[in-house]
């Protein structure tokens, strides 16, 4: 009994690990909605959204006013340059 919730605990733990571990804030310079951004790779970002994105976000909040779904409004250009200056400014690390 021990053993398997010594397993559990440490499952949890690699979870947690995996889906937060390098997450760096990042506000975007437009509307100063932050979200949360890993670097993988050069290639790879990971944004984890900590606000609601249909109303946080004025340009993504527009597009689902319109009738778009949420989940298919897509990308914010401003957030992405921000994230993009974040990048420049050495905020995210990433084994190379």
């Amino acid at each position: 009994m021990a053993r398997a919730e010594a397993v559990r605990a440490q499952t949890r733990a690699d979870r947690e690990e995996f889906l937060t571990a390098g997450l760096v804030p990042v506000a975007c310079h437009a509307c100063a909605t932050t979200v949360l951004v890993k670097k993988n790779s050069p290639e790879h970002t990971s944004i984890q959204w900590i606000t609601d994105t249909a109303t946080s976000c004025p340009v993504l909040a527009e597009r689902v006013a319109s009738g778009v779904p949420a989940a298919r409004a897509g990308t914010c250009e401003r957030l992405r340059e921000s994230i993009t200056s974040a990048e420049r400014d050495g905020a995210f690390e990433y084994e190379r």
